[in-house]
């Protein structure tokens, strides 16, 4: 899962939504300088990531990249199904999708100061491209692989990597159609757990 569908998976919590915003950014014992519902948000977005990475669904979706991209399969099929999220939107939320985001950069901004300095730089790029609806389109998304292709340590490919979708995309759609129903009714025990 990526940006979009870990703050769709936050619920209404507004410090579970920013603590899932930064988890990639927070390391270690460093989780400890945030409050205890930020923290929250942090361990959902680690608990998303394990279901994901270990549900069989995403697994296939990723065995399909492995020969070409290696280690950053997954992060492409991240990618892929945000961009199914995205340009789905309608199906999965009552909320347009500029609302949404509208609704999400306000919850974060709000905390600015104690973001993580990349989470910041994050939040920044995010709202000026409008990334999570841009995720929708294959432009976007092809916008958003190039990007992270460069700022890879390693030649990654990713650049490519939305010629893999064209040519599989309905096994892709169907493959997030099956699995996105599953990690959001974890993703809300998960929440109730942690909330109480």
């Amino acid at each position: 899962m990526n940006f979009l569908a870990h703050l769709y998976l936050s619920g209404d919590n507004e410090e579970i939504i920013v603590g899932n915003f930064i988890a990639d950014h927070v390391k270690g014992n460093s989780i400890f300088k945030f409050s205890k519902g930020i923290q929250n948000g942090i361990i959902l977005h680690r608990e998303i990531d394990t279901f994901t990475d270990n549900h069989p669904i995403f697994i296939e979706s990723k065995s399909r990249l492995a020969g070409k991209y290696r280690k950053y399969a997954g992060v492409i099929v991240d990618m892929f199904y945000d961009h199914f999220l995205s340009a789905n939107w309608k199906m999965y939320s009552e909320q347009s999708l500029e609302e949404f985001t509208r609704r999400i950069h306000d919850v974060i901004i709000k905390r600015y100061p104690i973001l993580p300095h990349k989470s910041q730089q994050f939040i920044a790029y995010m709202n000026k491209f409008n990334w999570l609806k841009g995720y929708g389109t294959i432009g976007g998304l092809s916008r958003a692989l190039k990007g992270m292709a460069n700022r890879t340590p390693f030649e990654s490919k990713m650049e490519h990597a939305v010629e893999d979708l064209t040519n599989n995309y309905e096994i892709f759609k169907k493959e997030f159609q099956d699995f996105f129903p599953e990690v959001v009714e974890h993703s809300d025990e998960y929440r109730k757990t942690i909330l109480h």
